[in-house]
């Protein structure tokens, strides 16, 4: 077991380093408190060597470690309740870090690539709220100008009020469903760490 505790030590370190606690104010496409890293390293998870392409040529094999990744990529799936699939994986093949190392890579790939999805959808989400609060300003503007003539349109006025009420509505519902959004990026970071640890484990054992 004297590989856990570099890797342990690595996530007290770079999880936090990763997820950060300061918005980047800088970046008006996020709007999380967590800072934004827009891509994941295979390496800093992984203490191994790993070539993602290096794949066994036996199917079944190959079939093996592509199931298992698809179990470990699976967010619905504890990864307590999946820790048993991984210790049978690694009694069949010895431990072997560079099956092991496989299995991991897939499970990157797959985390990752939701991650990066996920981080492009909060980015267009703010900018839908950016350009909403836009208009929302503009309609209070054009109120104002309608209300300071001498003969306001009041007709007008209703119309936009009604129309302001609306946007408003929709802005605030959008502001509640952020906190859930900015998270998943990092619940994704966390669950690929924590895959690392039981793979890096199964291979100790």
């Amino acid at each position: 077991m004297q590989l856990l505790k570099p890797l342990t030590l690595s996530l007290a370190l770079l999880v936090p380093a990763l997820s950060g606690q300061a918005a980047d104010f800088s970046d008006p496409t996020w709007p999380c408190v967590q800072r934004k890293v827009e891509t994941l390293s295979l390496g800093l998870m992984w203490p191994f060597p790993v070539d993602p392409a290096d794949l066994p040529a036996d199917p079944a094999l190959r079939t093996e470690i592509e199931e298992l990744a698809h179990l470990l990529s699976l967010r619905r799936v504890d990864l307590a309740d999946a820790a048993p699939s991984i210790s049978a994986f690694a009694r069949a093949h010895g431990g072997n870090p560079k099956l092991l190392g496989l299995v991991f890579a897939r499970a990157f790939d797959a985390l990752s690539k939701r991650r990066t999805r996920i981080i492009g959808g909060i980015g267009d989400f703010s900018l839908g709220q950016i350009a909403l609060s836009e208009k929302i300003d503009e309609t209070r503007a054009e109120m104002d100008l309608i209300m300071a003539r001498a003969e306001p349109d009041y007709d007008r006025v209703d119309a936009l009020e009604e129309q302001l009420d609306w946007d408003q509505v929709i802005y605030s519902d959008r502001q509640t469903s952020i906190r859930y959004l900015c998270e998943t990026p990092t619940l994704l970071e966390r669950r690929l760490f924590g895959i690392a640890q039981l793979l890096q484990q199964a291979v100790d054992s």
